[in-house]
């Protein structure tokens, strides 16, 4: 023994805003994981509810940083030194040895990003049909807009999927792009590309459905055909979050 102490291994970032409602949740999801993530941070983007008092009350450390999942998430990738990091949505929940899946996917050196298959419910039901188009499109999305990185083995991961990643690879292709309201996980997708493969590996998480139960399964899908279309397309990719809304 030389008396070194190593470095977390893997890293688990939650970008943060008013999320108070489903942080006990969440911490149960993340008590439960078998064997634990080395590190957590949740970072916050101004949570105008009491967000960062029950977090810290749950036992979680919370970072600040302006508002913006890719501002946020570039801040939490900036503040550890895990060379695996995992980004995780405060309303998705975990399998009990995802870090164990990340882990062993990683290990293909020719993978340099993956996330779980997201299954949307709720408390009274599951939307199967909206889960099913999240599925398919990270196979068809990649394949009628970015053909070339597609027969290399691109594929389009978004925030549900609990995707996960290289830290150094991240950093080589300049993070999450803050210009970017919605999109950005599939930006960094594009980009990720050129350095390997994606893979979508065959475990679920489960997400919550409050956008759909919102809006309505044909709404929300219509939404998301519309904003991924215009961003595929290259229509003003930057400025397409006034066609996503936010809802808690």
């Amino acid at each position: 023994m030389n008396g070194t102490v190593a470095g977390p291994v893997i890293a688990i970032i939650v970008p943060m805003l008013d999320e108070a409602a489903q942080l006990p949740r969440l911490a149960r999801c993340l008590k439960a994981l078998e064997p634990p993530p080395d590190e957590l941070i949740l970072v916050d983007g101004g949570s105008t509810d009491d967000s960062v008092a029950v977090a810290q009350a749950l036992g979680l450390r919370v970072i600040s940083s302006p508002k913006g999942r890719a501002r946020q998430c570039n801040a939490g990738v900036a503040a550890t030194s895990a060379p695996l990091v995992m980004v995780l949505h405060a309303d998705t929940w975990l399998p009990d040895d995802a870090m164990a899946v990340v882990a062993a996917t990683l290990k293909d050196p020719k993978i340099n990003l993956a996330g779980f298959t997201a299954i949307l419910a709720g408390p009274e039901t599951t939307r199967w049909a909206t889960s099913f188009h999240n599925w398919i499109k990270t196979w068809y999305a990649p394949l009628l807009f970015r053909p070339h990185l597609f027969a290399r083995g691109g594929r389009l991961l978004f925030g549900d999927h609990a995707m996960f990643f290289r830290r150094s690879d991240f950093l080589a292709v300049g993070g999450f792009d803050e210009a970017m309201a919605v999109m950005e996980e599939a930006d960094l997708c594009v980009r990720m590309a050129r350095l390997g493969r994606t893979r979508l590996v065959n475990r679920i998480v489960i997400t919550s459905d409050r956008r759909v139960a919102k809006w309505g399964e044909w709404r929300a899908n219509w939404v998301y055909l519309k904003v991924g279309f215009r961003w595929g397309l290259g229509i003003r990719p930057k400025a397409l979050g006034h066609l996503y809304p936010d809802v808690r």
